[in-house]
């Protein structure tokens, strides 16, 4: 199992949270790590001590831009809430992927992504396939991020 798919298993299930964010301090962040880097939602790639700086390198998880900071090792860090569900693939309509859940929730705000992953659903949706569709979410923002066929009989 790859170091991506160990860390999507830790994310946190629970739906709930007053804020979008939380504090840490930066001298407690690991590799593979979520953090906010200028306003946007992170995984980190890596982690360096320049003096009595922290140099994070970071990837946005929504727009896969690298980004990086150094930050006081005693100062504290918003670390975001961040979500992966899997949803079935209902329809899709005017670029936008409708979704439902296990207790058949509909979902219909996720836009269908672009590039590969975008073509791939397209083209899977139809030619009849049942997909599953896993989504990220976080500081308000969602995005699909991969897709895979249903079992049968789901």
């Amino acid at each position: 199992m790859s170091d991506d798919e160990q860390h999507d298993q830790t994310f946190e299930q629970h739906q709930q949270h007053a804020s979008p964010t939380y504090a840490a301090l930066v001298s407690t962040l690991t590799k593979g790590a979520h953090v906010i880097i200028r306003g946007r939602p992170c995984k980190i790639l890596e982690i360096s001590k320049i003096g009595t700086n922290i140099h994070l390198v970071a990837r946005d998880i929504f727009t896969d831009r690298i980004l990086s900071d150094d930050i006081e090792s005693t100062q504290s860090v918003e670390i975001p809430h961040v979500y992966r569900n899997e949803y079935m693939l209902v329809n899709i309509d005017e670029g936008f992927l409708n979704l439902t859940n296990q207790d058949g929730t509909m979902k219909d705000n996720v836009k269908v992504p672009g590039g590969g992953l975008g073509q791939q659903i397209e083209q899977d949706f139809e030619a009849g396939t049942d997909l599953l569709i896993a989504v990220i979410s976080a500081m308000g923002e969602e995005h699909a991020v991969s897709v895979r066929e249903a079992p049968k009989g789901s």
